[in-house]
């Protein structure tokens, strides 16, 4: 997912853009704590470990070298199309009012844990451990972008120690787990579960980690459904010659789209919607949280109000939000108490995904037929597996999405193949 610029976000009605900032918060609020998909401030987190991260834990607290390297200033960068003052981020930093409760965790470790935020954009974290007697304070600055492309490369030059990106951004750090967000590798969230639990388990902490970057946690942000300005472009093969939007970063959208025949035309999310609403391409696909903000129910309904497009119920892929850090600014050993905390956040998750789903009207959802569905998934595991053999998809991670759809759905037809 790409993210709005300032001048597009003043392009909306004062209504709409509250709208906007709303949903394309989430990636924002990614970056500080997981919370990222809580729509509601009442949700909480589910502050429960392991008792593998709870011995973890106390290794760590003990170990004197673990002190010397909690840092004493980080940068985290998030997301606000209306920038600091903005909805928001005000959104994404309901999670202080669960800040006593994350001290109290601390404390059932012997750790003095003191919360403070001198600034809207800045926190101040005070431990003292009288067993070892050690103390530390790190200064957390929080800064805000309206763009995401520049957070990545601000990310990548070490500007950031933290962010929060889109999958399909981060994928450029870590190909295996960028590779979750594959065409069709994902095709429930039952199955988006199982995977996000899965990597947080201690067998895959040395996947988590590439390089000098570790990823911290993964969140889920909706199926990605094809939409279209006409009813009639209702199988894979009617989509023959059409303009499909494919968002410019991403060569694995342009390449499913010479697949089928189709005619790619480069977008970004600030041009996507304009371009769909004024029938410049005939078909795009996007996650339902874009359906409101961008609206595109203009390209799906004609000069009369009545509906001639949709949004076919059909996932393509599972789009996912990655929070990401440099590991040399954070505690070794960071990386897996972050990434179980972060997998026990999905309930809350998916509640809002679910809620953002029902909001679009009946009349702009299509059912597509039983018997077109096999295609459907016929032709994305084949692009799939192609784009895995050129290099676009991990191909460990391919293994591991296989063998949970086939452990979940054991009658599928791929269960009995070997070629993926």
């Amino acid at each position: 997912m790409n993210i709005l610029s300032t001048q597009f976000v003043q392009a909306y009605s004062k209504t709409q853009r509250k709208q906007l900032i709303k949903t394309l918060s989430i990636v924002a609020i990614t970056g500080l704590l997981p919370l990222s998909i809580h729509a509601e401030p009442a949700q909480k987190l589910n502050l429960t470990l392991s008792e593998h991260s709870k011995a973890k834990i106390r290794t760590l607290m003990n170990d004197p070298k673990v002190w010397q390297q909690i840092p004493k200033e980080l940068t985290l960068c998030v997301f606000s199309p209306d920038g600091a003052n903005g909805e928001a981020y005000e959104q994404a930093t309901t999670y202080i009012s669960e800040l006593p409760r994350i001290s109290q965790v601390a404390k059932e470790f012997g750790v003095d844990m003191k919360i403070t935020r001198p600034s809207k954009l800045s926190m101040k974290i005070d431990l003292n451990y009288p067993k070892l007697k050690k103390s530390a304070t790190t200064e957390i600055n929080i800064r805000v972008y309206t763009d995401e492309r520049v957070l990545t490369e601000d990310f990548r030059s070490k500007k950031c120690d933290g962010a929060g990106i889109s999958n399909l951004r981060a994928r450029q750090f870590n190909p295996f787990v960028g590779s979750i967000d594959a065409l069709g590798a994902v095709q429930s969230y039952k199955q988006l579960s199982t995977v996000i639990q899965l990597l947080a388990r201690p067998e895959y902490d040395a996947k988590m980690v590439n390089k000098d970057y570790e990823i911290v946690g993964v969140v889920p942000l909706g199926a990605a459904y094809i939409m279209v300005n006409d009813r009639r472009i209702d199988t894979i093969s009617k989509a023959a010659g059409k303009k499909v939007a494919v968002m410019n970063f991403d060569g694995t959208q342009r390449k499913l789209v010479q697949n089928v025949g189709a005619q790619p035309v480069s977008v970004d999310l600030l041009s996507v919607g304009g371009k769909f609403n004024n029938k410049e391409v005939d078909i795009m696909a996007g996650p339902a949280l874009l359906f409101k903000p961008l609206e595109l129910q203009k390209g799906m309904t004609d000069k009369s109000g009545k509906v001639t497009g949709g949004i076919i119920k059909f996932p393509l892929i599972q789009v996912t939000g990655t929070l990401i850090m440099h590991r040399n600014k954070f505690p070794v050993g960071m990386g897996p108490i972050a990434r179980e905390m972060i997998s026990k956040q999905l309930a809350p998750a998916f509640t809002f995904v679910d809620k953002i789903e029902k909001e679009i009207p009946d009349k702009y959802w299509m059912d597509i037929r039983e018997a077109d569905k096999p295609g459907y998934v016929k032709i994305m595991r084949e692009a799939r597996i192609q784009m895995t053999k050129e290099g676009y998809y991990d191909p460990a991670m391919m293994k591991i999405l296989k063998k949970i759809r086939c452990n979940q759905n054991p009658t599928n037809a791929e269960c009995s193949l070997t070629d993926e």
